[in-house]
């Protein structure tokens, strides 16, 4: 309400302040119906992650042009690895739907899970942001567009350059080392250790205890239970348990390599 105040008696004194003053006690009420206001809540956190989630997910689909049937694919992937059903399945197609739209402002969806998220729950951020990654490279690469639209999604998420291109990193060999592993790619063996030291964001010349402490950084990071207690959703257990199944594999495989 502070700032419809500032505003009103900048744009018409007096008579400005009490319409300032309104605006902003109404754009109080919208912050706080969303999450922004007041104490933390998970199940705040937890709405504003699902809805942002396939909205994003759709504006990546549609953003270079049409939506090829592996981004089809991969969403209703996601859906049932979620194990969604009914209103559940129904509102993610909804947000999927809305995301495609031409002109579809991410910042509707964002912006109340960042206030949702708050500055505490940074693991949860970037679970978002490594969904999304995923869902860009779907096939294989970002497009121009694609990568405008995560840079974007960055921006209004408070995530930095440094932090996307870290994680931007992982997911690239990830997506790989996914495809080697479970039989899906024609990867040499050398080819898929390089993909493993990637998905564990370290260089092949680390040593053991470095190599150890980005692996057990990761898997607390990726925690399933610490994840949901920061925001995630309950249905997006399996995305993190994923996760940490493939950062052990990784690991395992880099063991190996060394003995």
């Amino acid at each position: 309400m502070v700032l419809g105040g500032l505003i009103g008696i900048a744009s018409g004194g007096f008579v400005g302040l009490v319409f300032g003053a309104y605006i902003g006690y109404q754009l109080d009420k919208v912050i706080r119906s969303s999450g922004g206001g007041g104490q933390w809540t998970q199940a705040a956190a937890q709405g504003a992650f699902f809805d942002a989630t396939f909205a994003v997910m759709g504006k990546l689909a549609k953003v270079d042009g049409r939506v090829t049937q592996a981004e089809i694919q991969y969403a209703e992937s996601t859906m049932a690895r979620m194990q969604l059903q009914g209103a559940k399945r129904q509102r993610a197609i909804e947000f999927f739907t809305i995301g495609k739209q031409p002109d579809y402002n991410m910042a509707e969806v964002l912006e109340p899970l960042r206030r949702a998220l708050g500055r505490d729950n940074a693991n949860a951020r970037m679970m978002f942001v490594e969904i999304q990654l995923a869902a860009a490279l779907v096939d294989g690469h970002f497009s121009p567009d694609e990568g405008r639209v995560l840079m974007e999604m960055c921006q209004l998420l408070g995530v930095t350059q440094r932090e996307f291109d870290a994680v931007s990193a992982r997911i690239a060999a990830e997506h790989s080392f996914h495809q080697q592993h479970f039989g899906q790619g024609t990867q040499t063996y050398a080819q898929e250790l390089e993909h493993a030291y990637g998905v564990l964001g370290v260089s092949a010349e680390c040593d053991n205890k470095t190599l150890k402490k980005a692996y057990r950084r990761l898997m607390s990071e990726h925690h399933p239970d610490k994840l949901v207690a920061q925001g995630l959703p309950d249905e997006m257990m399996q995305l993190a348990k994923e996760k940490t199944q493939e950062i052990q594999a990784a690991y395992d495989i880099v063991k190996r390599a060394r003995k």
